[in-house]
């Protein structure tokens, strides 16, 4: 029988039931809908946590005090691990492969000017920071490259906090007070929006060595260093660990490659991905159940049109092709109804809750439809071996 016939055949016999045949359908379709939402909005979790981690750059590596072992605990005390310096950070920066490194000093403190008081986070970074977060400056310029011991009392603002502070007054020029210190603000950064819940256009940018002086501290809490483009970051890193060792005597820092960050969180993002889906499919199971049932009903119905078929010449093989392929028609049918369902719900939610990241690849489509199409092959076979195995004679026999 040609593959066309066999189509048609197919296609005749799910529309000689309508509603049995919808019902089917919808199984399926109920199903694959669950298994596109929740893979969707998996994957646009997945692809707004690593956009988060991107925004800053892939080949920056994190310096941080104290050595952390394999299974996560600390080599030795945080009392007896050497802390980090300006001058290591100074000394990171002269590294082959090394474009730029910034030390950081992150704390919280009262912004004041006019009146207005703000509470917010302030950094103490270098004058590399523009390189090392991929940063711009929307006006004025950044913090200058002073040396440690003089830094001046220069403070760049974030849009948000220049904004709370200034209104739409020019700032460049103006005096702040951080915390007990006067400082001059000298830049206004370009909108960057917010990491992992820090708002990073309502911060203030001041240079490491005043941080210290506002925190009260005799340290920077890390060092990020951006390796050069196409270097790979495992030779740098162990640059960057030979350079600690020979200044601290031992190793007792801890370094954080953002690539191999990335892979893991992308990793485990991929799992987190495949569990919701996986869920999703369970309900793929009902709409299976209904192929099994309605083929079963069907191959008693038709016990006679079997009996002609085979009487007629058709094969054992040809029978069992026919209920197949009937399965898997009911089964991709309820797929397209699905997958129609599942990216209008997708669309809903993107717009009606456009905080949820909600996105769904081709390649979910793709798998999705296929996963019917293999429930419906999978569901079918017991009814079309039924079908198959009748007897001609006695299947012209029922009534």
């Amino acid at each position: 029988m040609l593959a066309t016939d066999a189509f048609r055949l197919a296609l005749r016999a799910i529309t000689a039931q309508p509603l049995r045949s919808f019902l089917t359908l919808l199984g399926i379709a109920v199903g694959i809908a669950a298994v596109i939402l929740l893979t969707s909005i998996g994957e646009g979790v997945h692809r707004y946590v690593l956009g988060e981690f991107t925004q800053f750059g892939t080949n920056v590596i994190g310096v941080h005090p104290g050595r952390t072992k394999t299974g996560g605990a600390l080599s030795a005390l945080p009392s007896s691990a050497r802390p980090l310096t300006l001058e290591d950070a100074e000394a990171l920066a002269r590294l082959p492969n090394v474009v730029a490194t910034t030390p950081n000093v992150v704390g919280n403190a009262e912004v004041s000017s006019g009146g207005r008081v703000r509470r917010v986070s302030v950094s103490g970074v270098g004058p590399a920071l523009l390189t090392v977060f991929n940063a711009r400056v929307r006006s004025g310029q950044f913090l200058p490259a002073d040396e440690a011991g003089n830094a001046r009392a220069l403070v760049v603002l974030g849009p948000k906090l220049k904004s709370e502070l200034f209104g739409a007054e020019n700032a460049l020029g103006a005096r702040v007070r951080i915390g007990g210190l006067q400082f001059r603000v000298i830049g206004i950064l370009e909108a960057k929006g917010q990491f992992l819940g820090i708002d990073l256009d309502d911060t203030a940018f001041i240079p490491a060595a005043r941080a210290m002086e506002l925190f009260n501290r005799s340290s920077v809490n890390e060092i990020s260093v951006v390796a050069a483009e196409g270097v790979p970051s495992a030779s740098v890193m162990a640059s960057v660990r030979a350079l600690m060792i020979a200044r601290h005597g031992r190793d007792d820092v801890t370094l954080v490659s953002q690539e191999e960050m990335l892979s893991t969180l992308s990793n485990i993002l991929n799992i987190l991905t495949m569990a919701v889906g996986a869920l999703g499919s369970i309900s793929l199971l009902v709409g299976g159940v209904g192929i099994v049932t309605i083929m079963t009903i069907a191959v008693t119905e038709r016990t006679n049109e079997i009996g002609l078929m085979m009487a007629l010449g058709a094969r054992r093989n040809t029978v069992l092709g026919l209920f197949l392929g009937e399965a898997v028609a009911l089964a991709a049918l309820g797929g397209v109804m699905g997958l129609l369902l599942g990216m209008g719900l997708a669309q809903l939610i993107r717009l009606f809750v456009p905080a949820l990241p909600v996105h769904t690849p081709l390649s979910f489509v793709l798998l999705a439809e296929a996963l019917a199409m293999a429930i419906g092959l999978m569901a079918g076979v017991m009814p079309a071996r039924r079908a198959a195995r009748l007897d001609p004679v006695e299947a012209l026999r029922v009534e």
